[in-house]
């Protein structure tokens, strides 16, 4: 197999996921369970505050229980997968997930009747998601060299970030509804769909899915896995495999801090996109169409970005690339807890003020782009600290870590916001997140410790 042509499929695989998270979790599907989960909240006889609160308070609790199966599963299913060979299959697997559940948004209600039905449908699509992307990272350090895999990183990123922003463009554009019942350019939602019953919006979870089914075949047909059994494999034989390279960890101190580190950060990372467009939501009411173009500003930031970043991370190494993207995003969570509708850090703003839209369009781009910087480097700096022979088991580690805290984030959220109520102070806890990783991120070895 050409190694070009491998690399790109590589590429196109990140192109295909991208709208799950691009149009699910962050700027569609995510603010409008949140709209119309606080009106269902509010019909049902609570008031504005509270069912905001309750509204934000369910979405973290369903990114939370994501989170505990994606990082307990992990591990397990990536020791066996390295113990069997053959990866390519749990891929098809997790990816049937992810397509089964975008394409069952469909069935949500605009009444927010079954806001249960949208989460649940939600949680099984991310979990398809997240585990086949961890099989997926796992197969970066076969891509290249360990100088080739920052820029191989950085442009996979971009490259899945412009995917995102193109379908970001052609559901607003095409299908998403405005309050005036037509979409961004000022047409009716194409294919007859009812604006009225928010079936341009609900449309999003089928058009995921067709976009995953299309744009995922150049992946499945340019990398070809066919790696055979090793001699005695079993389920137990892989869990035993999955515990000596647990054990082994403790003679391996910086890719232990680095675990660790990164569980911090990306979880509050995580929580950023998770719930920027619930926040935009929630916080400065903006419509699902406003919360989409904001969207279209982050995800051309995260392309270029990211693509940029990979360039900086081959000439200066993953790790200062890392502590500059946690420090930036840190302050933008300083920035989005101090601001809301009608005042900036205690200032009041004149009514109807447009300065917290542009201040948080200057926090997306910032999200967008460091965002995607700090994702490439991350996967470059595990790569640094795996081998290619067990790498699934570690990213595997990497993805259990990454995700045995990724309750974390969304459950302060959800106590502080339940505690407090208050949808921005909700969010504070993502600072204290990024500033623990970066401290644990300063005694990490930029060369890893792999031996």
């Amino acid at each position: 197999m050409n190694t070009s042509k491998k690399i790109w499929g590589w590429f196109f695989y990140d192109w295909a996921c991208q709208p799950y998270n691009t149009l699910m979790v962050t700027f569609i599907i995510g603010p409008y369970f949140a709209t119309v989960a606080a009106e269902y909240f509010i019909t049902n006889g609570l008031d504005g505050a509270s069912s905001r609160a309750n509204a934000q308070y369910y979405w973290s609790l369903t990114i939370t229980i994501v989170g505990l199966i994606v990082g307990f599963t992990a591990p397990i299913i990536g020791a066996i997968a390295d113990n069997y060979g053959n990866r390519m299959k749990w891929i098809y697997l997790f990816s049937a997930l992810l397509i089964i559940g975008a394409f069952s948004s469909w069935f949500s209600l605009p009444d927010g009747s079954n806001w249960q039905w949208i989460l649940v449908s939600f949680g099984i699509g991310f979990v398809g998601a997240e585990l086949a992307y961890i099989f997926s990272n796992a197969q970066l350090p076969s891509l290249g060299n360990r100088s080739e895999t920052g820029a191989i990183s950085g442009s996979g990123f971009g490259f899945g970030y412009v995917g995102g922003l193109v379908s970001l463009v052609i559901v607003l554009t095409l299908f998403v509804e405005q309050e005036n019942g037509k979409t961004l350019i000022g047409f009716d939602p194409i294919f007859g769909l009812n604006a009225e019953a928010k079936e341009g919006t609900r449309f999003v979870g089928p058009f995921v899915a067709l976009w995953f089914i299309i744009f995922s075949i150049p992946y499945f047909l340019w990398i070809n896995d066919k790696s055979k059994p090793r001699i005695g494999a079993s389920f137990g034989s892989g869990l035993k495999d999955l515990w000596k390279t647990v054990v082994s960890l403790r003679n391996k101190k910086s890719t232990v801090r680095y675990l660790i580190s990164n569980m911090f950060y990306r979880d509050s990372l995580n929580g950023l996109y998770s719930f920027g467009g619930v926040y935009a939501a929630l916080v400065l009411d903006w419509s699902i169409v406003q919360i989409g173009t904001f969207g279209i500003v982050a995800a051309l930031a995260a392309a270029v970005c990211s693509w940029l970043g990979g360039k900086w991370d081959r000439r200066v190494g993953p790790k200062p690339v890392i502590l500059v993207s946690i420090i930036v995003l840190a302050a933008v969570c300083v920035i989005v807890v101090g601001m809301s509708r009608v005042s900036f850090f205690g200032i009041p703003l004149a009514e109807g003020s447009s300065i917290p839209d542009n201040i948080f369009y200057g926090c997306g781009v910032l999200i967008g782009g460091f965002g995607g910087i700090l994702q490439s480097a991350s996967r470059t700096m595990m790569v640094r600290h795996t081998n290619t022979s067990n790498s699934t088991q570690y990213f595997g580690i990497y993805g259990l870590l990454g995700r045995a805290t990724a309750f974390l984030a969304p459950a302060l959220i959800a106590y502080v916001t339940a505690i407090t109520n208050s949808n921005n102070l909700g969010v504070s806890p993502l600072i204290f997140l990024f500033l623990i990783g970066l401290v644990l991120m300063l005694r990490v070895n930029p060369d890893g410790d792999t031996s």
